[in-house]
C-alpha cells in the first residue's frame, strides 16, 4: 500500500509521516526531498512552482511509488498534492493508493509556518498554496487541529477499519 499524506505546506505531513513510518515499520518519503535545486531555489526566494516546474517532480515520485509496489513495500508518502491533475500523476499505474488530507484553517497553518525554522518554503507562498489548493474527493480528511500523535493514530485506525 501506498500512503500519501497531502496538504499545504506546514499542515504536518512530515512530522505525521515519521510518526506513522515508525509506528507501522514502513518506508517514509518526503516530496519535499525530491525537488531539484532550482525548484528549492524558487520557493527559498517565495516565488511560487509553476506546473511546467511540478511535472518532473511528480514523476520522480510516482517512479518511486511504482518502485516500493513492485517491491511489496508498504510506504508513507509526504506530499503536497495540491491539485487533482497532481494526484492523478503521482498515481498514474499505481495500484493500491490511499489519500490522507491533512487539513486546517489559514490561520493555524500560518502560525506554524511562522515559528518553522531551517525549511526552504518561504511562508509568503502559502496564501499561493490554499489557492491551488484543490481539495480531493477520494481523500481521508484529517483536521489538523489535534497533535501529530493523535493524527497519526486517527489514520492508523482508518487503515485498519
Amino acid at each position: 500500500m501506498i500512503l500519501v499524506l497531502m496538504g499545504v505546506s506546514g499542515c504536518g505531513k512530515t512530522t505525521v509521516g515519521e510518526i506513522l513510518g515508525d509506528q507501522l515499520g514502513w518506508e517514509f518519503n518526503d516530496a519535499d526531498d525530491f525537488h531539484p535545486p532550482s525548484n528549492v531555489a524558487k520557493m527559498r526566494a517565495g516565488h511560487a512552482l509553476t506546473d511546467e516546474d511540478r511535472w518532473p517532480w511528480l514523476d520522480r515520485l510516482n517512479a518511486l511509488m511504482r518502485t516500493s509496489e513492485l517491491e511489496g513495500k508498504d510506504t508513507i508518502l509526504a506530499c503536497s498534492a495540491l491539485r487533482q491533475v497532481y494526484r492523478d500523476r503521482l498515481a498514474q499505474g499505481c495500484k493500491d493508493v490511499r489519500w490522507f488530507f491533512l487539513k486546517g484553517t489559514f490561520e493555524l497553518i500560518q502560525s506554524r509556518l511562522a515559528a518553522r525554522k531551517g525549511h526552504y518554503m518561504n511562508p509568503v507562498l502559502l496564501q499561493s498554496q490554499f489557492a491551488t489548493l484543490e481539495e480531493p474527493a477520494n481523500a481521508t480528511v484529517i483536521d489538523i487541529a489535534a497533535p501529530p500523535e493523535a493524527l497519526a493514530a486517527q489514520i492508523r485506525k482508518t487503515l485498519e477499519g
